[in-house]
């Protein structure tokens, strides 16, 4: 469990954090095995930063959806999505 019990409503990516950290731990800080954790990490940093981006642009507050949201918003991108053939 998170030190800070905000950690998870205030970063949507926290899971993908702690993976990114306990890989570098597993591998004595070699980045480079790491590193499709570290993808991973930055694509959901990216996808949460166009949601605030378009609710703000919206007026929609908060910007960052609530924890029970969450799972929606993302199934409804990954609907939406276009698939690369």
């Amino acid at each position: 469990m998170p030190r800070n019990l905000n950690a998870e409503r205030d970063n949507p990516c926290l899971k993908e954090q702690e993976l990114s950290f306990k890989c570098l731990n597993k591998n004595n800080f070699d980045r480079d095995k790491c590193e499709v954790y570290f993808a991973n990490y930055n694509n959901c940093k990216e996808f949460w930063n166009k949601v605030r981006a378009d609710r703000r642009g919206k007026g929609i507050a908060p910007y960052l959806p609530p924890l029970e949201e969450r799972d929606a918003i993302k199934a409804e991108y990954l609907k939406a999505k276009p698939s690369q053939s």
